[in-house]
């Protein structure tokens, strides 16, 4: 009777988990709700809505807008004023020294200063604008890396759902040994166990879900909880061209390296505008004063002409800033290239590397242990074998196939990061879907 109680007990629970794994499923709010999306549509979304990229958007134009200020000339002065002899009355057109009068003046700055000034603004704006390029492809790889985690927790979903069926394929060969009489209710346990422990990793995905998705409408420039949708699957592509090739492309097409290039070249005008500083700018004034009581007018023209004789402490000094700045701007120059190099060939390496190991899953691993797999489960049911055998069997075939995702996840990743420090030149040297 008590063996007779064990089995319709086993039978209950066994029941009660299957029931647990369909139904859990359903109470939890299905991420995919909202539809499925495509990479294509989340960057054309993002270049259009991204808050960073439209505050570098403002950044770059106000700089635009700078250009025609520096190349303009100073302001004219205009002054009216009276002059009077005395204090006692208002002696105009009775004495020869009241008059009313006006001024205008205008300075001209030493030939050569306003060209220089402008280059400096233009070099400061192609800066931006190389800037504002740096934040898009940021961006793109932001919503791109996002984009492949969140696929990689759907698709941790999908594997975990699909490997439960097979861990109920273990338990009721286990139920059906124990009922024969022929195995422990230790096997039968175990199997459940490990049903309940895919529930938990589930769990653990769909939290991770809820926090891609978050980050994505971050990035995208939407509220926190729009809902968002299905990420599609990617296509698979390789780093393309050599190492040494990417390295040379990412030093013509980085915007990292021209918005250095363009502040060095901002900084050269400075030490040239510097140099430019030790000649004197010049005020030209026109002044007319009307006299009255049949009086003659007066009119005069005058240049003022600033003299720069404190050049040891002003403008030597001022030249020795700027070719400071200029040896500054060339080492973040170098050091932005050496920064570009060592990324394009970190991630070359980790893209290279990840698609082999993906070849190495998909054509090796992944099939012998689904094989082995299925060897073993049937070596179990037919008692030739104990369950631990065969749980042990189905838990590393679901590590390959995660694996294998999670180096289609880095690929995709790396390849992301590869294509922002190279610049879209890169998209030229990338080679198809494998």
């Amino acid at each position: 009777m008590g063996i007779a109680l064990r089995r319709v007990l086993f039978r209950t629970v066994g029941r009660a988990v299957r029931l647990t794994v369909v139904i859990m499923p359903l109470l939890v709010p299905s991420p995919a709700a909202a539809g499925e999306v495509t990479l294509e549509a989340l960057i054309a979304e993002a270049l259009t809505n991204s808050p960073e990229i439209r505050a570098s958007s403002s950044r770059a134009e106000a700089q635009r807008f700078r250009i025609p200020q520096v190349k303009s000339l100073p302001d004219p002065m205009f002054m009216i004023g009276y002059q009077n002899e005395g204090f006692s009355r208002i002696n105009y057109g009775q004495s020869e020294d009241a008059q009313v009068m006006f001024s205008a003046s205008q300075m001209f700055p030493f030939p050569g200063k306003l060209g220089i000034k402008g280059e400096m603004a233009e070099q400061d704006a192609a800066a931006a604008a190389a800037a504002l390029d740096s934040v898009k492809l940021k961006t793109v790889q932001r919503v791109k890396e996002l984009y492949f985690d969140l696929f990689l927790a759907h698709k941790t979903i999908d594997l975990l759902q699909e490997k439960t069926a097979l861990f109920s394929r273990i338990e009721d060969a286990a139920l059906a040994r124990y009922a024969a009489g022929t195995g422990m209710q230790q096997e039968v346990l175990m199997a459940q166990t490990e049903k309940y422990m895919l529930l938990e990793r589930k769990e653990m995905q769909l939290q991770k879900i809820q926090s891609f998705e978050a980050m994505l409408n971050a990035t995208l420039g939407r509220e926190t909880y729009a809902p968002l949708g299905r990420p599609a699957e990617p296509p698979v592509v390789s780093a393309g061209a050599p190492t040494e090739e990417l390295v040379r492309v990412a030093y013509e097409s980085s915007p990292e390296v021209r918005a250095r290039q363009r502040m060095k070249a901002a900084s050269e005008a400075k030490v040239r505008m510097a140099k430019k500083e030790y000649y004197p700018d010049f005020t030209v004034t026109a002044n007319y004063g009307m006299r009255g009581g049949g009086m003659m007018d007066m009119w005069s023209l005058t240049t003022a002409v600033n003299i720069p004789i404190f050049y040891r402490s002003k403008q030597r000094q001022g030249v020795l800033e700027a070719e400071a700045s200029v040896a500054e701007a060339t080492r973040e120059l170098e050091a932005a290239k050496l920064m570009v190099a060592s990324t394009v060939r970190d991630n070359a390496s980790m893209a290279r590397t990840a698609t082999r190991l993906m070849d190495l899953y998909r054509d090796g691993l992944i099939p012998k242990t689904q094989q082995d797999f299925e060897s073993s489960l049937a070596s179990y049911a037919s008692g030739k074998a104990d369950a631990l055998t065969v749980i042990s069997r189905l838990k590393s075939l679901v590590d390959t196939e995660l694996l294998y995702w999670a180096q289609f996840t880095e690929c995709g990743k790396a390849l992301a990061r590869l294509h922002a420090i190279v610049g879209r030149a890169a998209d030229a040297k990338e080679e198809g879907t494998r």
